[in-house]
């Protein structure tokens, strides 16, 4: 197994800890932090391969909570689409040299800032009628995300909420829908030799932060006003962001 300084491992245990207290009830705002964080002390091409069991026992526990509360109809138009998008995010990842990928994952980071900030906005602006190939689109680009840096809640979250569905759904349909999303890009990573199984066992012994940080963000989601919250999680994505574009 591969040895590293303590900060590393802190800075790993912190990001499964995150994801955790993401799916305890704090949302993909956190959760899409902690790639771009990670990636400031490991390889990205090792973060982005070690992150599928990371976040399959996050959407485990969170579908767990959720059980049978999705809508089925549009778990069926994601998922399928989602393979396009796990396709070319592959390719990408497989082809791509790391500066490169470093960019698109600041890239991607900047764009879901910019989307948090003038979500309310533009949900108030919009006169929407919805269609299934929305559901489409919305699992093709979640799929691509998703695979170059697990930030796929973006495209998820704005279709979900275009539809128009009470909370407990939206939780149950996102949780099962990237469930079987991370399983599915098991084996396209396997191929594309994504993953490093010798990182992967170097940090398998901090996966227990995944249940802890659940029962974290359970505790805090009743006790943290969620706009002061997010717009702190804001902030340190645009700085990871600039961070993962600028520093070389």
């Amino acid at each position: 197994m591969h040895t590293y300084p303590l900060y590393v491992y802190f800075v790993v245990a912190l990001g499964m800890f995150l994801v955790g207290m993401s799916k305890g009830g704090l949302g993909a705002t956190l959760s899409a932090v902690t790639v771009p964080m990670m990636a400031l002390v490991l390889p990205v091409k090792d973060v982005i391969g070690m992150m599928p069991p990371v976040l399959m026992l996050a959407d485990a526990l969170a579908v767990g909570f959720h059980w049978g509360k999705w809508d089925g109809r549009m778990v069926r138009l994601l998922i399928p689409s989602s393979l396009i998008g796990v396709t070319i995010g592959t390719l990408f990842l497989a082809n791509a040299p790391s500066e490169l990928i470093r960019l698109v994952l600041g890239i991607i980071v900047i764009i879901f800032v910019i989307y948090k900030v003038f979500e309310r906005r533009l949900f108030a602006r919009i006169t929407y009628r919805p269609h299934n190939w929305h559901g489409v689109l919305a699992g093709s680009v979640a799929g691509f995300t998703s695979s170059v840096a697990h930030t796929g809640g973006p495209p998820v979250g704005m279709y979900l909420l275009l539809q128009g569905v009470q909370p407990r759904t939206y939780a149950a349909t996102s949780a099962i829908f990237f469930l079987i999303l991370n399983y599915i890009k098991v084996p396209f990573y396997y191929v594309a030799d994504v993953f490093n199984f010798k990182v992967l066992a170097t940090f398998l012994w901090l996966l227990p932060m995944v249940p802890l940080g659940v029962l974290a963000g359970k505790w805090i989601v009743v006790r943290v006003s969620k706009g002061f919250y997010d717009n702190i999680i804001l902030f340190l994505l645009f700085v990871s962001a600039m961070l993962l574009i600028f520093s070389r």
